[in-house]
Protein backbone atom coordinates (compact mmCIF):
# COMPACT_ATOMS: atom_id res chain seq x y z
CA UNK A 1 0.00 0.00 0.00
CA UNK A 2 3.05 2.28 -0.03
CA UNK A 3 2.70 3.22 3.63
CA UNK A 4 6.32 4.25 4.18
CA UNK A 5 9.78 4.45 2.70
CA UNK A 6 13.09 3.61 4.35
CA UNK A 7 15.33 6.69 4.62
CA UNK A 8 18.49 7.76 6.45
CA UNK A 9 17.94 9.00 10.01
CA UNK A 10 17.51 12.79 9.73
CA UNK A 11 19.45 14.98 12.13
CA UNK A 12 17.38 16.95 14.63
CA UNK A 13 14.07 15.30 13.69
CA UNK A 14 11.75 13.74 16.26
CA UNK A 15 11.84 10.03 15.42
CA UNK A 16 8.89 8.32 17.08
CA UNK A 17 9.17 4.83 18.53
CA UNK A 18 7.01 2.02 17.15
CA UNK A 19 5.36 -1.02 18.71
CA UNK A 20 3.36 -4.08 17.73
CA UNK A 21 -0.17 -4.50 19.13
CA UNK A 22 -1.97 -7.83 19.22
CA UNK A 23 -5.64 -8.23 20.09
CA UNK A 24 -8.61 -10.53 19.62
CA UNK A 25 -11.69 -9.13 17.92
CA UNK A 26 -14.91 -10.76 19.11
CA UNK A 27 -18.53 -10.95 18.05
CA UNK A 28 -21.12 -9.37 20.40
CA UNK A 29 -21.76 -12.82 21.91
CA UNK A 30 -18.09 -13.17 22.86
CA UNK A 31 -17.01 -15.64 20.18
CA UNK A 32 -13.68 -14.94 18.48
CA UNK A 33 -14.05 -13.19 15.14
CA UNK A 34 -10.41 -12.68 14.16
CA UNK A 35 -6.89 -12.29 15.53
CA UNK A 36 -5.41 -8.89 14.75
CA UNK A 37 -1.84 -7.60 14.69
CA UNK A 38 -0.97 -3.96 14.08
CA UNK A 39 2.21 -2.00 13.61
CA UNK A 40 1.56 1.12 15.70
CA UNK A 41 3.27 4.41 16.41
CA UNK A 42 3.99 5.74 19.91
CA UNK A 43 1.76 8.80 19.64
CA UNK A 44 2.56 9.73 23.24
CA UNK A 45 5.99 10.85 22.01
CA UNK A 46 4.56 13.40 19.58
CA UNK A 47 4.82 17.08 20.41
CA UNK A 48 1.74 19.26 19.95
CA UNK A 49 2.36 22.14 17.58
CA UNK A 50 5.30 20.35 15.96
CA UNK A 51 4.24 16.79 15.15
CA UNK A 52 0.48 17.37 15.11
CA UNK A 53 -2.15 20.08 15.42
CA UNK A 54 -5.86 19.20 15.20
CA UNK A 55 -6.97 15.79 16.46
CA UNK A 56 -10.77 15.98 16.86
CA UNK A 57 -12.67 13.25 15.01
CA UNK A 58 -16.40 12.76 15.74
CA UNK A 59 -18.16 9.40 16.03
CA UNK A 60 -21.86 8.70 15.69
CA UNK A 61 -23.98 9.40 18.76
CA UNK A 62 -25.81 6.43 20.20
CA UNK A 63 -29.09 8.31 20.24
CA UNK A 64 -28.74 8.50 16.45
CA UNK A 65 -28.12 4.74 16.30
CA UNK A 66 -31.20 4.00 18.44
CA UNK A 67 -33.33 6.35 16.36
CA UNK A 68 -32.30 4.55 13.16
CA UNK A 69 -33.04 1.18 14.76
CA UNK A 70 -36.52 2.43 15.66
CA UNK A 71 -37.06 3.39 12.02
CA UNK A 72 -35.74 -0.02 10.96
CA UNK A 73 -38.38 -1.74 13.09
CA UNK A 74 -41.18 0.59 12.01
CA UNK A 75 -40.47 0.56 8.27
CA UNK A 76 -38.90 -2.89 7.96
CA UNK A 77 -35.73 -1.32 6.57
CA UNK A 78 -32.93 -3.48 5.23
CA UNK A 79 -29.62 -3.07 7.03
CA UNK A 80 -26.02 -4.10 6.43
CA UNK A 81 -22.85 -3.58 8.38
CA UNK A 82 -19.48 -2.70 6.92
CA UNK A 83 -15.94 -2.69 8.24
CA UNK A 84 -13.02 -0.84 6.67
CA UNK A 85 -9.77 -2.84 6.66
CA UNK A 86 -6.67 -0.99 7.93
CA UNK A 87 -8.75 2.17 8.12
CA UNK A 88 -6.15 4.76 9.15
CA UNK A 89 -3.73 3.64 6.43
CA UNK A 90 -6.14 4.96 3.79
CA UNK A 91 -5.34 8.62 4.49
CA UNK A 92 -2.18 10.16 3.03
CA UNK A 93 0.36 12.23 4.90
CA UNK A 94 -0.08 15.82 3.79
CA UNK A 95 2.54 17.44 1.58
CA UNK A 96 5.19 19.17 3.67
CA UNK A 97 4.43 17.03 6.74
CA UNK A 98 7.34 14.80 7.74
CA UNK A 99 6.74 11.92 10.15
CA UNK A 100 9.66 9.64 11.01
CA UNK A 101 9.19 6.35 12.82
CA UNK A 102 11.61 3.76 14.15
CA UNK A 103 11.61 0.51 12.19
CA UNK A 104 9.90 -2.52 13.78
CA UNK A 105 11.93 -4.67 16.12
CA UNK A 106 13.85 -7.49 14.42
CA UNK A 107 13.77 -5.45 11.19
CA UNK A 108 15.85 -2.46 12.23
CA UNK A 109 18.84 -1.29 10.22
CA UNK A 110 21.63 0.87 11.50
CA UNK A 111 21.03 4.53 10.67
CA UNK A 112 17.70 3.86 8.92
CA UNK A 113 14.16 4.96 9.85
CA UNK A 114 10.73 4.96 8.23
CA UNK A 115 9.30 8.08 6.64
CA UNK A 116 5.53 7.73 6.56
CA UNK A 117 3.59 8.29 3.36
CA UNK A 118 0.29 7.28 4.95
CA UNK A 119 -1.09 7.49 8.49
CA UNK A 120 -0.53 4.69 10.97
CA UNK A 121 -2.44 3.66 14.08
CA UNK A 122 -1.17 5.48 17.14
CA UNK A 123 -0.59 8.88 15.53
CA UNK A 124 -2.57 11.58 17.28
CA UNK A 125 -3.85 13.01 14.00
CA UNK A 126 -4.76 9.66 12.38
CA UNK A 127 -8.43 9.49 13.53
CA UNK A 128 -9.16 12.97 12.21
CA UNK A 129 -7.34 12.35 8.94
CA UNK A 130 -9.31 9.15 8.35
CA UNK A 131 -12.62 10.83 9.23
CA UNK A 132 -11.91 13.57 6.66
CA UNK A 133 -10.95 10.89 4.11
CA UNK A 134 -14.14 8.88 4.69
CA UNK A 135 -16.32 12.00 4.62
CA UNK A 136 -14.84 12.96 1.27
CA UNK A 137 -15.43 9.48 -0.19
CA UNK A 138 -19.03 9.35 1.03
CA UNK A 139 -19.70 12.81 -0.40
CA UNK A 140 -18.36 11.63 -3.77
CA UNK A 141 -20.88 8.77 -3.63
CA UNK A 142 -23.78 11.20 -3.14
CA UNK A 143 -24.06 10.92 0.67
CA UNK A 144 -24.62 14.27 2.37
CA UNK A 145 -23.31 14.88 5.86
CA UNK A 146 -25.93 15.81 8.46
CA UNK A 147 -25.51 19.06 10.39
CA UNK A 148 -27.11 17.44 13.47
CA UNK A 149 -24.67 14.52 13.68
CA UNK A 150 -21.43 14.76 11.65
CA UNK A 151 -21.21 10.95 11.46
CA UNK A 152 -24.67 10.60 9.90
CA UNK A 153 -24.76 10.59 6.09
CA UNK A 154 -27.99 10.71 4.09
CA UNK A 155 -28.28 9.80 0.43
CA UNK A 156 -31.15 9.49 -2.01
CA UNK A 157 -31.92 5.90 -1.06
CA UNK A 158 -29.44 4.99 1.68
CA UNK A 159 -28.70 6.27 5.20
CA UNK A 160 -25.27 5.55 6.72
CA UNK A 161 -23.71 6.02 10.15
CA UNK A 162 -20.00 5.81 10.96
CA UNK A 163 -18.16 4.97 14.16
CA UNK A 164 -14.51 5.28 13.11
CA UNK A 165 -14.17 2.32 10.69
CA UNK A 166 -17.49 0.60 11.52
CA UNK A 167 -20.44 1.51 9.30
CA UNK A 168 -24.12 0.60 9.17
CA UNK A 169 -26.26 1.16 6.07
CA UNK A 170 -30.08 1.30 5.91
CA UNK A 171 -32.32 1.30 2.84
CA UNK A 172 -35.71 0.07 1.72
CA UNK A 173 -34.01 -2.15 -0.90
CA UNK A 174 -30.86 -4.13 -0.13
CA UNK A 175 -29.67 -3.60 -3.71
CA UNK A 176 -29.27 0.13 -2.98
CA UNK A 177 -26.90 -0.69 -0.12
CA UNK A 178 -24.86 -2.97 -2.40
CA UNK A 179 -24.67 -0.21 -5.01
CA UNK A 180 -23.30 2.29 -2.49
CA UNK A 181 -20.81 -0.28 -1.14
CA UNK A 182 -19.54 -0.97 -4.67
CA UNK A 183 -19.14 2.76 -5.27
CA UNK A 184 -17.05 3.10 -2.10
CA UNK A 185 -14.88 0.13 -3.10
CA UNK A 186 -14.41 1.64 -6.56
CA UNK A 187 -13.34 4.89 -4.88
CA UNK A 188 -10.52 3.07 -3.07
CA UNK A 189 -12.14 2.24 0.27
CA UNK A 190 -11.29 -1.30 1.47
CA UNK A 191 -14.82 -2.05 2.64
CA UNK A 192 -15.78 -5.49 3.90
CA UNK A 193 -19.53 -6.05 3.82
CA UNK A 194 -21.17 -8.20 6.44
CA UNK A 195 -24.69 -9.50 6.76
CA UNK A 196 -27.51 -7.56 8.41
CA UNK A 197 -26.58 -5.28 11.31
CA UNK A 198 -26.95 -7.90 14.05
CA UNK A 199 -24.14 -6.45 16.16
CA UNK A 200 -22.52 -3.05 16.48
CA UNK A 201 -19.70 -2.11 18.89
CA UNK A 202 -20.43 -4.99 21.21
CA UNK A 203 -24.20 -4.48 21.16
CA UNK A 204 -26.23 -7.31 19.67
CA UNK A 205 -29.54 -6.47 17.96
CA UNK A 206 -31.94 -9.40 18.02
CA UNK A 207 -35.19 -9.24 16.05
CA UNK A 208 -38.12 -11.44 17.00
CA UNK A 209 -39.41 -12.72 13.67
CA UNK A 210 -42.88 -13.38 15.13
CA UNK A 211 -43.51 -9.92 16.59
CA UNK A 212 -40.97 -7.84 14.66
CA UNK A 213 -39.61 -6.32 17.89
CA UNK A 214 -35.93 -5.63 18.41
CA UNK A 215 -33.96 -6.16 21.62
CA UNK A 216 -30.52 -4.63 22.13
CA UNK A 217 -28.33 -6.85 24.34
CA UNK A 218 -24.79 -6.85 25.74
CA UNK A 219 -24.71 -10.36 27.18
CA UNK A 220 -20.98 -10.78 26.58
CA UNK A 221 -20.15 -7.62 28.55
CA UNK A 222 -22.46 -8.70 31.37
CA UNK A 223 -20.62 -12.03 31.53
CA UNK A 224 -17.30 -10.17 31.77
CA UNK A 225 -18.63 -8.05 34.64
CA UNK A 226 -19.92 -11.11 36.48
CA UNK A 227 -16.63 -12.95 36.03
CA UNK A 228 -14.53 -9.95 37.10
CA UNK A 229 -16.60 -9.55 40.26
CA UNK A 230 -16.19 -13.24 41.05
CA UNK A 231 -19.92 -13.92 40.79
CA UNK A 232 -19.67 -16.60 38.12
CA UNK A 233 -19.87 -19.40 40.68
CA UNK A 234 -23.15 -21.27 40.82
CA UNK A 235 -23.52 -20.55 44.53
CA UNK A 236 -23.96 -16.79 44.00
CA UNK A 237 -27.61 -15.77 43.97
CA UNK A 238 -29.06 -12.94 41.93
CA UNK A 239 -30.69 -9.69 43.05
CA UNK A 240 -33.86 -8.19 41.65
CA UNK A 241 -32.92 -4.52 42.15
CA UNK A 242 -29.53 -2.93 41.41
CA UNK A 243 -29.26 -0.71 44.50
CA UNK A 244 -30.40 -0.46 48.09
CA UNK A 245 -33.15 1.94 49.11
CA UNK A 246 -30.72 4.14 51.06
CA UNK A 247 -28.20 6.44 49.29
CA UNK A 248 -24.61 5.32 48.67
CA UNK A 249 -22.47 7.70 50.76
CA UNK A 250 -18.77 8.56 50.75
CA UNK A 251 -18.08 6.47 53.87
CA UNK A 252 -14.77 8.24 54.54
CA UNK A 253 -14.10 6.30 57.76
CA UNK A 254 -15.37 3.00 56.38
CA UNK A 255 -13.58 -0.30 55.89
CA UNK A 256 -10.97 -0.18 53.10
CA UNK A 257 -11.42 -2.11 49.88
CA UNK A 258 -10.31 -5.73 49.77
CA UNK A 259 -8.99 -5.35 46.22
CA UNK A 260 -10.68 -8.47 44.91
CA UNK A 261 -11.10 -6.75 41.54
CA UNK A 262 -10.23 -3.51 39.74
CA UNK A 263 -12.91 -1.08 40.91
CA UNK A 264 -12.34 1.44 38.10
CA UNK A 265 -12.34 -1.28 35.44
CA UNK A 266 -15.69 -2.65 36.57
CA UNK A 267 -17.18 0.85 36.77
CA UNK A 268 -15.99 1.53 33.22
CA UNK A 269 -17.69 -1.61 31.92
CA UNK A 270 -20.89 -0.78 33.80
CA UNK A 271 -20.93 2.79 32.46
CA UNK A 272 -20.72 1.44 28.91
CA UNK A 273 -23.50 -1.01 29.68
CA UNK A 274 -25.75 1.56 31.38
CA UNK A 275 -25.30 4.08 28.57
CA UNK A 276 -26.18 1.71 25.75
CA UNK A 277 -28.69 -1.00 26.62
CA UNK A 278 -29.41 -0.99 30.36
CA UNK A 279 -30.95 2.28 31.58
CA UNK A 280 -32.28 0.38 34.61
CA UNK A 281 -28.80 0.45 36.22
CA UNK A 282 -27.93 4.07 35.31
CA UNK A 283 -28.63 5.46 38.79
CA UNK A 284 -26.81 2.70 40.67
CA UNK A 285 -23.76 2.88 38.38
CA UNK A 286 -23.54 6.67 38.65
CA UNK A 287 -23.55 6.41 42.45
CA UNK A 288 -20.63 3.94 42.37
CA UNK A 289 -18.73 5.98 39.76
CA UNK A 290 -18.58 8.97 42.16
CA UNK A 291 -16.10 7.08 44.36
CA UNK A 292 -13.90 5.59 41.64
CA UNK A 293 -10.70 7.23 42.94
CA UNK A 294 -11.18 6.46 46.64
CA UNK A 295 -13.49 3.46 46.99
CA UNK A 296 -14.34 1.77 50.29
CA UNK A 297 -15.60 -1.71 51.06
CA UNK A 298 -19.19 -0.45 51.00
CA UNK A 299 -18.69 0.72 47.43
CA UNK A 300 -17.28 -2.68 46.43
CA UNK A 301 -20.37 -4.33 47.86
CA UNK A 302 -22.57 -1.87 45.93
CA UNK A 303 -20.80 -2.90 42.71
CA UNK A 304 -21.30 -6.56 43.56
CA UNK A 305 -25.00 -5.90 44.12
CA UNK A 306 -25.23 -4.46 40.59
CA UNK A 307 -23.40 -7.56 39.35
CA UNK A 308 -25.83 -9.86 41.11
CA UNK A 309 -28.72 -7.92 39.60
CA UNK A 310 -27.20 -8.30 36.14
CA UNK A 311 -26.73 -12.00 36.77
CA UNK A 312 -30.45 -12.33 37.49
CA UNK A 313 -31.35 -10.31 34.36
CA UNK A 314 -28.46 -11.45 32.12
CA UNK A 315 -30.56 -12.19 29.05
CA UNK A 316 -32.52 -8.94 29.10
CA UNK A 317 -31.82 -5.80 27.12
CA UNK A 318 -33.40 -2.67 25.71
CA UNK A 319 -36.60 -3.60 23.85
CA UNK A 320 -37.62 -1.43 20.88
CA UNK A 321 -41.38 -1.72 20.41
CA UNK A 322 -42.20 1.55 18.64
CA UNK A 323 -45.63 3.03 18.21
CA UNK A 324 -46.89 4.12 14.80
CA UNK A 325 -46.17 7.81 15.45
CA UNK A 326 -42.68 9.29 15.76
CA UNK A 327 -43.64 11.32 18.81
CA UNK A 328 -40.89 12.65 21.06
CA UNK A 329 -41.50 12.63 24.82
CA UNK A 330 -39.26 13.71 27.69
CA UNK A 331 -39.72 12.70 31.32
CA UNK A 332 -37.47 14.76 33.65
CA UNK A 333 -37.41 14.53 37.43
CA UNK A 334 -35.15 15.54 40.31
CA UNK A 335 -34.67 14.97 43.98
CA UNK A 336 -33.70 17.78 46.35
CA UNK A 337 -30.51 17.36 48.39
CA UNK A 338 -30.95 13.60 48.40
CA UNK A 339 -27.76 12.95 50.39
CA UNK A 340 -28.55 15.44 53.17
CA UNK A 341 -28.80 13.63 56.48
CA UNK A 342 -26.70 10.74 55.19
CA UNK A 343 -23.40 12.55 54.48
CA UNK A 344 -21.34 14.89 56.63
CA UNK A 345 -23.33 18.17 56.77
CA UNK A 346 -20.11 20.16 56.25
CA UNK A 347 -19.52 18.44 52.89
CA UNK A 348 -20.98 20.62 50.10
CA UNK A 349 -21.74 17.54 47.97
CA UNK A 350 -24.35 16.32 50.48
CA UNK A 351 -26.77 19.06 49.42
CA UNK A 352 -26.44 18.45 45.70
CA UNK A 353 -29.65 17.44 43.96
CA UNK A 354 -29.89 14.68 41.36
CA UNK A 355 -31.01 15.06 37.76
CA UNK A 356 -32.74 12.18 36.02
CA UNK A 357 -34.57 12.04 32.71
CA UNK A 358 -35.42 9.79 29.80
CA UNK A 359 -36.27 10.82 26.23
CA UNK A 360 -38.39 8.49 24.13
CA UNK A 361 -39.21 8.41 20.43
CA UNK A 362 -42.28 6.40 19.44
CA UNK A 363 -42.39 5.22 23.08
CA UNK A 364 -38.86 3.76 22.85
CA UNK A 365 -35.98 5.09 25.00
CA UNK A 366 -33.46 7.02 22.94
CA UNK A 367 -31.48 8.90 25.61
CA UNK A 368 -31.36 8.82 29.41
CA UNK A 369 -29.25 10.23 32.19
CA UNK A 370 -28.87 10.14 35.98
CA UNK A 371 -26.28 12.43 37.60
CA UNK A 372 -25.74 14.90 40.42
CA UNK A 373 -26.27 18.54 39.55
CA UNK A 374 -23.14 20.68 39.49
CA UNK A 375 -24.84 23.67 41.12
CA UNK A 376 -26.56 23.72 44.51
CA UNK A 377 -30.32 24.13 44.22
CA UNK A 378 -31.97 26.12 47.02
CA UNK A 379 -35.46 24.65 46.62
CA UNK A 380 -37.21 21.67 45.11
CA UNK A 381 -38.56 23.90 42.33
CA UNK A 382 -35.05 25.07 41.44
CA UNK A 383 -33.82 21.46 41.32
CA UNK A 384 -36.70 20.58 38.97
CA UNK A 385 -35.98 23.57 36.72
CA UNK A 386 -32.28 22.69 36.49
CA UNK A 387 -33.28 19.17 35.47
CA UNK A 388 -35.70 20.55 32.89
CA UNK A 389 -32.97 22.73 31.38
CA UNK A 390 -30.49 19.84 31.16
CA UNK A 391 -33.07 17.53 29.60
CA UNK A 392 -34.06 20.16 27.01
CA UNK A 393 -30.45 20.45 25.88
CA UNK A 394 -30.72 16.86 24.72
CA UNK A 395 -34.39 16.98 23.75
CA UNK A 396 -34.36 19.73 21.11
CA UNK A 397 -31.60 18.20 18.90
CA UNK A 398 -33.43 14.86 19.05
CA UNK A 399 -36.66 16.56 17.93
CA UNK A 400 -34.79 18.08 14.98
CA UNK A 401 -33.24 14.69 14.13
CA UNK A 402 -36.65 12.99 14.21
CA UNK A 403 -38.05 15.61 11.84
CA UNK A 404 -35.07 15.24 9.48
CA UNK A 405 -35.10 11.44 9.31
CA UNK A 406 -38.89 11.19 9.32
CA UNK A 407 -39.05 13.49 6.32
CA UNK A 408 -36.32 11.54 4.52
CA UNK A 409 -38.10 8.18 4.84
CA UNK A 410 -41.57 9.70 4.17
CA UNK A 411 -42.82 8.84 7.65
CA UNK A 412 -45.41 10.97 9.41
CA UNK A 413 -43.91 13.10 12.19
CA UNK A 414 -45.58 15.65 14.49
CA UNK A 415 -45.17 19.24 13.33
CA UNK A 416 -43.41 21.14 16.13
CA UNK A 417 -44.44 24.74 15.49
CA UNK A 418 -43.26 25.61 19.00
CA UNK A 419 -41.44 23.90 21.84
CA UNK A 420 -43.43 23.82 25.07
CA UNK A 421 -42.49 22.31 28.43
CA UNK A 422 -44.50 21.72 31.60
CA UNK A 423 -42.68 21.35 34.92
CA UNK A 424 -44.50 19.25 37.50
CA UNK A 425 -43.51 20.03 41.08
CA UNK A 426 -44.02 16.73 42.87
CA UNK A 427 -42.24 17.44 46.14
CA UNK A 428 -44.74 19.85 47.68
CA UNK A 429 -45.62 19.30 51.33
CA UNK A 430 -49.26 20.01 52.10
Amino acid sequence: MGVWEVVDRPEGANVIDSTLAFRIKRFPDGLIKKFKARFCVRGDQQVHGIDFFETYAPVVQWKTVRLMLILEVLLKLKSKQGDITAAFVHSDVEEGENIYVEMPRCFRKQGKVLKLKKRLYGLRQSPRAFWLYLTKKLNLCGMKQSTLDPSLFIGEKVICICYVDDLIFWAMDEADIDTLANQLIAAGVSLEQESDAAGFLGVRMEIDQATGLMEMKQTSLIDRVIKTLGLDLGTTSGKFNPAEAKPLVKDADGEPVLGEFSYSSVVGMLLYLAGHTRPDIAYAVNCCARYMFCPKRSHELALKRIGRYLKATRDRGLVLNPSKLLKVDCYPDADFAGLYGHENPSDPSCVKSRTGFVITVANCPVFWQSKLQTETALSTMEAEIVTLVHSCRELFPIMDMVTLLGTKVDFATPVYTSKQALCHEDDLVS
